[in-house]
């Protein structure tokens, strides 16, 4: 069954982006926060990295007590995002493969090398009623093992969809690959979610695959911003998520 529309999830990382190139308080990723939600933004997202590149601590904080939106906080699996998500609170968390070097995340986690301390992090998580997602590459083998995690719900990392040329026989591939994940996390009884390099040409095709539940997108979103502002660039994006899912 489809649902009844797509959410669109906008991740605000590169406001702080640009506010830590200069080292001041402008532009201020709270600000953002009603701009997107004026927008039509139906959820927050917010990466913590481990070496502070955007959001920082006290954005995360302050985030937390003003958003009145769900919050998904994407963060790395470690001891110290833990301590942070179960002091926050955010509605959902989204654990992410996290490398110092890239400048984004490049693909989605290899479950195997997180250990027993994975499934260690979801259960106190879900312990805590903070829904969790995993963020993943589109593949069965690897939805099934989120399954067995005992996660509601997956991210699917639709980066090498993205990154084809448009209309490609790549791009199609990569596609039918995502839409394949999608019926095959339903099956499994999970949410299928999906993000990374959606921009205002490519999300169309995605948010027409049924049973997808959240679009989380950033940078296309923030880019966009710069010309038209941040509260139109946002309601742009929702129209066209919003005109898929209903084909």
């Amino acid at each position: 069954m489809k649902f009844s529309h797509q959410r669109l999830g906008v991740n605000i990382d590169h406001v702080a982006t640009v506010r830590n190139a200069r080292g001041t308080l402008s532009p201020d990723p709270l600000e953002a926060c009603y701009a997107v939600i004026n927008g039509g933004a139906e959820q927050l997202t917010i990466h913590l990295r481990e070496d502070r590149r955007h959001i920082n601590d006290r954005d995360v904080e302050m985030i937390r007590k003003i958003v009145s939106v769900p919050l998904n906080l994407e963060m790395a699996v470690t001891s110290e995002m833990l301590e942070i998500a179960i002091r926050i609170r955010p509605e959902m968390v989204t654990l992410v493969p996290e490398k110092r070097q890239e400048r984004t995340t490049e693909g989605g986690l290899n479950l195997k090398s997180q250990g027993s301390f994975l499934k260690e992090v979801i259960d106190q998580l879900k312990n805590m009623e903070i829904a969790v997602s995993l963020f993943v590459e589109p593949s069965e083998k690897v939805i099934s093992e989120c399954a067995e995690l005992g996660v509601s719900m997956i991210e699917i990392h639709t980066g090498t969809y993205a990154e084809a040329a448009q209309g490609s026989p790549k791009q199609l591939m990569e596609l039918n690959r995502v839409q394949n994940a999608v019926e095959f996390a339903t099956r499994m009884g999970l949410q299928a979610h999906v993000g990374h390099g959606l921009n205002y040409v490519n999300t169309a095709a995605i948010a027409a695959i049924p049973n997808v539940c959240d679009l989380n997108i950033g940078h296309a979103i923030v880019s966009r911003a710069l010309f038209v502002g941040l509260e139109v660039a946002v309601r742009e994006m929702a129209a066209i998520i919003r005109r898929a899912s209903k084909k």
